[in-house]
């Protein structure tokens, strides 16, 4: 069992900040490491070619870890990241399990980029999405980001939804790097609230940190149950959950 995904910013106002990361993780049960494997320097036959088959050599690495971190996403996200083994990582990637050691130390080097992306997948969303509106309304403001929030989780990013779905399975050590994201993420989103009340476009009376905590948490909790169908589905979504934040269930 899992934390639920509803809980995914709650947890930044009650956990405290004492934790220390430990210098040793639980790492992959699935047999010993070897020493981390660095690209070795060009030999002094190598060093006359050309610049660009670096460059392609470069590329390739890039390509190949970034095909481990899509993988391990997906891994993540699917079956969490205490049972996710980096042999599995490996199989997934079709490479070879020491592979792996030329481009991360351990799972939890791969996981702290997981889960970086996805966050900063689904911040930069939303706030480009926002920003290329202009002078519009609050409320539209605010439906935007809901509608990029729920396209960066449901349709785009395998990071973004192994963030939501794994980040209250971890050890506090693990968390702890990730905590200044996330609050920057829930304090963008309190400032679309504020700016929204202060126009009188949301009641006086309502508390923007339970507001932001119950939207952002409606969402998060649709991996769990949202089938994606199609772009068109995850648009209607994000129409019908905006015309319930603001016009709630009360007939007309």
């Amino acid at each position: 069992m899992h934390e639920p995904a509803g809980q995914y910013f709650e947890m930044e106002l009650a956990v405290s900040m004492k934790a220390v990361r430990s210098s040793s993780h639980s790492g992959d049960r699935s047999g010993s490491r070897p020493a981390a494997r660095r690209p070795k320097a060009p030999s002094a036959s190598r060093r006359g070619k050309p610049e660009n088959s670096s460059a392609a050599a470069t590329s390739k690495s890039e390509r190949s870890r970034d095909l481990i971190l899509h993988s391990a996403a997906q891994l993540f996200r699917r079956q969490g990241f205490s049972a996710t083994t980096l042999r599995q990582i490996a199989a997934k990637t079709k490479i070879k399990a020491g592979s792996i050691y030329y481009h991360f130390d351990s799972k939890e080097q791969i996981l702290d980029e997981v889960l970086d992306r996805g966050l900063r997948h689904v911040f930069e969303t939303v706030k480009n999405s926002v920003e290329r509106a202009g002078k519009v309304s609050h409320r539209r403001k605010i439906g935007l980001a809901i509608e990029a929030h729920l396209v960066a989780l449901l349709e785009t990013s395998d990071f973004t939804s192994a963030n939501i779905r794994i980040y209250g399975q971890l050890p506090e050590q693990l968390k702890k790097p990730h905590r200044p994201l996330r609050r920057a993420y829930a304090e963008y989103w309190d400032q679309l609230f504020i700016d929204a009340r202060r126009a009188g476009e949301i009641r006086a009376d309502m508390e923007v940190v339970p507001l932001r905590m119950f939207v952002i948490g409606a969402l998060n909790w649709t991996i769990e149950w949202f089938r994606l169908e199609n772009r068109d589905a995850v648009l209607e979504l994000a129409r019908r959950t905006e015309t319930l934040i603001f016009e709630g269930v009360n007939k007309p």
